[in-house]
């Protein structure tokens, strides 16, 4: 089987028009999504409606839980997107579930097993994304039988695999290559190019091949959106995938 995981899309529906694009030539069996679709000042309406159409399986992220709780919790880029979705939007959103697993056992979660604001592959207090010691990762997967698990949430797209032969896929992130962040600790994740990023992986009965796509997009008219919104933060990091 070959999968294409898609995440952090944070309603930039530029980057995700050119990632499906790029997916649609790749003979790929299944397309999954894994959170964090819509918050940012970017396009959030449109790419939920885009999402709805494809009906994809997925997952919620951390920021999907936030658009559909209360507004006073909201960061700006929530705020942003919450004044702009629907009930169908926020419907879809609702039914998502925390995790899946496909019918070959493969797990989705957007960060970890047991939460969705965690990172289960970096480790935030060294002020960039260090990829966290073995042992801090095989605990958090404890007793998750699953050959192959796919997640996102730190926007580093990497390939991990544990001692036990289990593979750990981050598909980095389709709508935005930068970000900081002060919890846990004032950190900063980038891509380094501003290059939409997702995951292709084969799976196989013995083994299991993946790799990080990198697609080029009009991240310029991602950028001017942002600036345009009052995120000129965001549109630094949509510009030059660096924080």
């Amino acid at each position: 089987m070959r999968l294409a995981a898609i995440t952090d899309i944070h309603g930039n529906l530029p980057a995700l028009q050119a990632v499906l694009a790029d997916i649609g030539g790749r003979g790929v069996d299944r397309v999954v999504q894994l959170g964090d679709a819509l918050s940012g000042p970017l396009w959030p309406a449109e790419t939920a409606d885009a999402l709805i159409a494809l009906d994809l399986p997925g997952v919620r992220g951390n920021h999907d839980r936030i658009l559909l709780g209360e507004r006073s919790a909201m960061g700006a880029g929530d705020a942003f997107a919450r004044e702009r979705l629907g009930d169908r939007h926020l419907s879809w959103l609702a039914g998502l579930p925390f995790q899946h697993r496909l019918a070959d056992g493969t797990m989705l979660f957007h960060a970890t097993p047991q939460a969705d604001d965690v990172y289960l592959l970096e480790d935030p207090s060294t002020g960039y994304a260090q990829l966290r010691p073995p042992a801090w990762i095989e605990h958090r997967l404890h007793g998750i039988a699953a050959p192959l698990m796919v997640c996102g949430h730190s926007h580093v797209a990497r390939v991990v695999g544990l001692e036990d032969g289990r593979v750990v896929v981050n598909a980095g992130s389709v709508g935005l290559q930068a970000y900081t962040d002060d919890d846990g600790g004032f950190h900063r994740h980038e891509a380094g190019s501003p290059h939409a990023r997702y995951a292709l992986i084969d799976v196989g009965t013995d083994r299991i091949d993946a790799a990080i796509v990198a697609v080029a997009y009009d991240w310029a008219s991602a950028s001017r959106q942002a600036a345009a919104n009052g995120r000129p933060d965001w549109a630094g990091w949509l510009a030059s995938g660096r924080s």
